[in-house]
Parts: C-alpha cells; structure tokens; sequence
C-alpha cells in the first residue's frame, strides 16, 4: 500500500481498482497509477468513482515524452506501486499492435506514481503506423 492511511479497493474478482484516502472529512480515490479518480466525496462515492473508472483502461496506447524527438506511442506492461518502504514502479514497452512475430520491443521502466511524461493520446500525436518524412 503506498500509503497507511490509503484504504485498497478490489473489483468483486480481487483486482485492485485504487485506493480511497481520508481527506479531511471526506475521501478521495485513486487509481492504481497514483492519480487522483475523485474529488473530496463521502466513501460510498469515492468507491463508485473507482468501479466507474475500472481498470481497462491500462490496456489502450500511451504516449511516452522525452526518449526521442517525438512522442513514443507505448503500452503498459506492469504497474508496481510503493509498497512497504520500496519505491514502485511503471514498466511501457513500445507499442508492437500485438504482433507476436516481431522482436521484443523496447522498455521503459518509469517511477510510480505516473509520471507526466506518461500521457494518454492527444490529437495531433505521431501515429507510428504512417510513414512520415
């Protein structure tokens, strides 16, 4: 648990969705990359804000900022949070469209919570799929 006042909150199959922590009176969820997933809310919020988040959302295209000239469109691999004293950790690995085929793709391994440098996709991003010049 990254924190001892950060509650786990699991999916009804055991997965973990975040965690919830007090806040003053109230509680805020966070998902299991470390981003906060709610405002202030009662508990029974801060819980519905995590099972409406899910966790699928790991499994879409990252972009990985500062290892090239230009974003790096990646997937996440693993996601290691802090636990016990020991610093966590967000392993990407280059997007490869699931080809099996292909050589290992290169790694990256990040520190937990997610860093800025790790953001979903925005308009305008480079798509490895075209062929640019």
């Amino acid at each position: 648990m990254p924190h001892p006042d950060w509650t786990p909150h699991r999916r009804d199959d055991g997965e973990l969705l975040g965690w919830i922590h007090p806040e003053g009176d109230e509680w805020i969820a966070v998902d299991v990359l470390g981003r906060p997933a709610s405002a202030p809310v009662e508990w029974l919020d801060a819980e519905a804000a995590l099972e409406e988040h899910g966790i699928a959302w790991l499994a879409e295209p990252w972009m990985l900022e500062g290892e090239g000239d230009r974003p790096l469109r990646v997937r996440i691999v693993e996601v290691t949070p802090d636990e016990a004293g020991a610093p966590g950790r967000i392993v990407v690995k280059i997007d490869d469209f699931g080809d099996m085929t292909r050589p290992a793709t290169a790694q990256f391994t990040l520190a937990w919570p997610i860093p800025d440098r790790l953001r979903p996709p925005r308009d305008g991003d480079p798509d490895p799929r075209e062929i640019t010049r």
